[in-house]
């Protein structure tokens, strides 16, 4: 059977009367705010406490976007009769996100937890340069991670965040007691002789 001429025609004509009718779903992005997934990646933010400068992840980087400073300090021993420790100390942590390809290598590697993917990703720039982002910027960026959901709703908590409570609570019970002590009058002050003034 030859086709009918003009039927390809009326197909298309079919799909954008259908299309025509439906309501639209365009996203006014800048006025409303994108529903992101829960790990999408944004930027990487840096949780400055816990990196050691071991530059794992500058090694690894397969972009070498990573760019890390730090010198040597020494730290006096924790008992008496120890011996002094040197410790890095970190200087410099900046990410340049023009070369990043964002395939999360350097936080897979870090051995401390330092690195972590946050949704943030409003960061465009006008100059190429000010891509490269120092540590200040990446520790703001942290403190949008969100937290990682819970493997099992009746898990214990983890040992570092029941450590961290006990020591809050304790502190606070502490100054509780404090706050409810009557303060100790002043005495009146003696003379070198041992008799008041």
């Amino acid at each position: 059977m030859p086709p009918i001429p003009g039927a390809g025609l009326a197909k298309g004509l079919a799909v954008t009367l259908r299309t025509m009718t439906k309501k639209t779903v365009t996203a006014q992005y800048p006025d409303t705010q994108p529903e992101l997934p829960p790990r999408s990646r944004g930027v990487i933010g840096l949780f400055e406490e816990n990196c050691t400068v071991c530059m794992l992840c500058a090694r690894e980087c397969p972009d070498w976007c990573i760019y890390i400073d730090s010198h040597k300090e020494t730290v006096p021993p924790a008992a008496p009769g120890g011996r002094e420790r040197s410790r890095n100390v970190l200087d410099r942590f900046a990410i340049d996100f023009s070369l990043c390809m964002y395939c999360g290598i350097c936080i897979e590697v870090c051995p401390f937890d330092a690195l972590f993917w946050s949704p943030e990703f409003e960061y465009a720039e006008t100059d190429i340069h000010e891509l490269t982002h120092e540590r200040d910027k990446l520790r703001e960026w942290m403190w949008t991670v969100p937290e990682p959901p819970a493997l099992d709703p009746g898990a214990e908590e983890p040992k570092e965040i029941a450590a961290a409570r006990k020591t809050a609570d304790k502190l606070a019970t502490q100054q509780a007691q404090q706050a409810q002590q009557p303060p100790q009058a002043e005495q009146a002050p003696q003379s070198e002789e041992g008799g008041t003034p």
